[in-house]
């Protein structure tokens, strides 16, 4: 059977595959910075930052200025710089300032909007990441399995509502904006994100109901980052955000998922601190 006649479901699982494939090479990129923590994770996060910005400016600003990339690029590396020295009072609301420049060098193009909302859409998650994985190191780090049990809640409740979806169909969640999403996939998804989250939370130590409980938010934010991407690139007539992964366009479209999560968890956190006792 040629390629051109194989089954939609044997389509879907090979690009099963090759969004497996990019997120094993973002686990290798990502791995050693993650379990050390400190300066390693701020240049990691500080890389991915930056190439998430330039990717939103490329896709929201047909003809950028200077300072459309200068100010989203210089706000992102000086939060993180920031929240990694405890100055977090600064590290977020710097942000909210820079956005409303960001809205004002815009205004003579038109678009303002998607200057400031990029913005905020990046850095914030970005600085997310430092606030969970904060400065110890090692497995038994806190913060390496604060920010490990939302990558693996994330990655988990992404990939079985893609085989669940794929496989049991049924109808869609928004099918003017994601067309594959289904609720069944949802619901698979949900399960499953709670399962590997108190699995997680097994293994670290974690209350196994705070395990299971925390994951539902994280779960159904992520899957709303998901779908918020991909209204945006369909508002901007726009398919990927880059090229940089290969069979799953740029990096922004690779966390979308993990954007609003890791702000729900970090926020959660921040709330409740017993929620994941020291």
């Amino acid at each position: 059977m040629t390629s051109d006649t194989a089954p939609a479901s044997s389509k879907k699982f090979k690009s099963l595959g090759v969004r497996a494939l990019s997120g094993v090479v973002l686990v290798i990129v990502c791995g050693l910075p993650v379990y050390f923590g400190g300066l390693a994770l701020l240049a990691l996060v500080m890389a991915f930052g930056l190439r998430m910005v330039w990717e939103w400016v490329r896709m929201t600003d047909p003809k950028p200025a200077g300072l459309a990339v200068i100010i989203p690029m210089a706000t992102m590396l000086a939060c993180l710089i920031l929240g990694y020295f405890g100055h977090w009072k600064w590290a977020i609301a710097l942000p909210f300032a820079a956005a409303v420049l960001a809205v004002i060098e815009r205004a003579r193009r038109g678009g303002m909007l998607w200057s400031g909302l990029g913005l905020l859409y990046i850095v914030m998650p970005c600085l997310a990441i430092i606030g969970v994985r904060v400065w110890d190191f090692g497995f038994n780090a806190r913060g390496f399995a604060m920010l490990m049990y939302v990558v693996v809640v994330v990655v988990a409740a992404d990939s079985w509502a893609y085989i669940g979806g794929s496989l049991m169909k049924g109808p869609k969640m928004a099918p003017k904006i994601s067309p594959n999403k289904t609720w069944s996939g949802m619901i698979t998804g949900l399960v499953f994100g709670a399962f590997f989250g108190t699995l997680v939370a097994y293994f670290t130590d974690l209350p196994l109901m705070s395990g299971f409980l925390l994951a539902i938010p994280i779960v159904i934010f992520s899957v709303l980052g998901d779908l918020l991407e991909s209204a945006i690139k369909r508002h901007l007539n726009v398919k990927d955000s880059g090229n940089i992964l290969p069979g799953h366009g740029g990096l922004l479209d690779r966390v979308d998922s993990l954007m609003l999560a890791i702000v729900v968890a970090a926020a959660a956190l921040l709330i409740w601190p017993g929620l994941w006792p020291a």
